[in-house]
């Protein structure tokens, strides 16, 4: 095919030479656009190739929302909801994270950062934690089986709470009597869920905008059954 072209090429010079008689002109056109090719290949590679991340990127990041979209399905909510429970003058929380409609991208990101540094305490009672074990226990499997897609190699937040979701596993799974353990155990039980908590939280809220923005009926449904606001309801 390179020669093909290369062949007309030469040949459609040969025949405007033999037209015009003017070589000295073709010689000085040849330069002019020779000079100007590797612009064009600088362009064209600037354009085209940013052009293929940015819909390579897109497309990414909504398969990482709908894996994100499937562990609040099967068990992020569930957990969220659990931890909710668990929260020591949660009327704090459930003030901040009272998501609407109103909502836009700019008070999800101002939450977010409140959220980051915001002092959060846990009531972790033997009771509590046996149920979070139960949990955990029954969706292992589901969240190893997230943690070995390869698209999480791209979302190193969601990775983060995936890790620390399957540690307060691995922890609680070790502990055969929590009716038992000491006050020092339970402190640094209290510190893994608070790690995975605080990292759910901040997960929930940016699957709740990237709801908002992209699946407003989905949102909907997220937002009346908002584990945050004790006066939520499914029925409208």
């Amino acid at each position: 095919m390179s020669l093909f072209l290369a062949g007309v090429s030469l040949f459609i010079y040969l025949l405007q030479n033999s037209t015009f008689h003017h070589p000295r002109d073709t010689v000085f056109y040849f330069f002019q656009d020779l000079a100007f090719i590797p612009v064009q290949i600088m362009l064209g590679v600037l354009v085209v190739d940013n052009l293929v991340r940015y819909r390579e990127k897109k497309k990414l990041l909504n398969k990482m929302n709908m894996v994100i979209g499937v562990f609040f399905s099967e068990a992020g909510m569930e957990l969220l909801s659990a931890m909710v429970a668990m929260t020591d003058k949660k009327e704090s929380l459930t003030g901040l994270l009272h998501v609407d409609g109103t909502w836009n991208r700019k008070k999800f990101s101002a939450v977010t950062k409140t959220i980051s540094g915001q002092n959060i305490d846990l009531a972790v009672t033997p009771s509590a934690l046996a149920e979070l074990k139960t949990f955990l226990t029954s969706k292992r499997e589901a969240i190893l089986r997230l943690l070995e897609n390869p698209n999480l190699m791209e979302h190193d937040r969601f990775t983060d709470l995936l890790w620390a979701v399957s540690h307060c596993a691995e922890e609680l799974e070790h502990r055969n009597d929590l009716s038992a353990i000491s006050r020092q155990d339970s402190e640094h039980l209290k510190g893994d869920i608070l790690r995975a908590y605080r990292l759910l939280v901040i997960e929930w809220l940016f699957y709740m905008d990237h709801l908002k923005g992209q699946y407003p009926y989905l949102f909907s449904l997220a937002v009346r059954t908002n584990p945050f606001n004790p006066d939520s309801k499914v029925e409208f």
